[in-house]
C-alpha cells in the first residue's frame, strides 16, 4: 500500500534530541510530562530502529543530560554546542548526513530558542520535520506556544509523540507494534 508522502516511517525519520540536561529540564514548563515522553520516544526508537542524536548545550554550565534521558538513551553520545541551532555545530550536519534521513522528528528545550532555530534551520535545508509538541517546552508557556506557531507557519508539522509513534508504526500486525502497545498503556 502507498503511503501519502508527508507520514513518516522508520526507514526516513530520525529523532532529534536537543539538550534535555540537569539544569534547563528543572526550569522547565511540563517538566514531567516532556521528560516522560522522551523517554517514550526514546524507546520506541530502540523498538522501531530509528537513529537518535542528542545534543548538549555548554555542559560545563547546564550539566549533562538528566539522568532520567540518559538511562534509555541506546547510547551517550552527545553533540556538544554553544550555538543554539544544532546546525551550528558541523558534527551535527555530518551525524545526519551520515543518517542518510530526511525526515527530523524533534523533541527537548527550549522550544522557542534551539529547539526553534534547529527546526528553521533543518527546514531550510530539505528536511521533513515533525516537532512532538508534548516533547518540547520552554521555561514559559507563552514562549512555548508561540515557537510551536511560527515552526507551523513555516513548514513543520506539529504533531504529538504518540501520533509520530503511530504514524511509524504504521501497521499493528507485527511484534513491533505488541512491543509498542507495552509503552503506550
Amino acid at each position: 500500500m502507498e503511503r501519502h508522502p508527508s507520514l513518516a516511517n522508520a526507514d526516513d525519520s530520525l529523532v532529534v534530541l536537543i539538550d534535555p540536561q540537569e539544569k534547563l529540564m528543572r526550569a522547565m514548563d511540563r517538566r514531567d510530562e516532556i521528560t516522560r515522553n522522551m523517554r517514550l520516544l526514546l524507546r520506541f526508537s530502540s523498538i522501531y530502529a530509528v537513529p537518535v542524536v542528542l545534543t548538549e548545550h555548554y555542559p560545563q554550565g547546564l550539566g549533562t543530560t538528566v539522568e532520567e534521558i540518559r538511562e534509555v538513551l541506546p547510547e551517550y553520545r552527545p553533540i556538544v554546542k554553544r550555538i543554539f541551532s544544532c546546525f551550528g555545530v558541523e558534527e551535527f550536519g555530518r551525524e545526519l548526513a551520515t543518517r542518510g534521513r530526511k525526515r527530523l522528528l524533534v523533541a527537548g528545550i527550549e522550544t522557542h530558542i534551539c529547539v526553534a532555530q534547529t527546526v528553521l534551520d533543518a527546514l531550510h535545508r530539505g528536511f521533513q520535520v515533525q516537532v512532538l509538541s508534548d516533547a518540547v517546552s520552554s521555561r514559559r508557556h507563552g514562549d512555548h506556544a508561540t515557537a510551536l506557531e511560527r515552526m507551523a507557519r513555516e513548514g513543520a508539522v506539529i504533531t504529538t509523540t504518540e501520533a509520530a509513534m503511530y504514524e511509524v508504526a504504521a501497521r499493528a500486525d507485527d511484534e513491533s507494534f505488541r512491543r509498542l502497545l507495552e509503552l503506550v498503556k
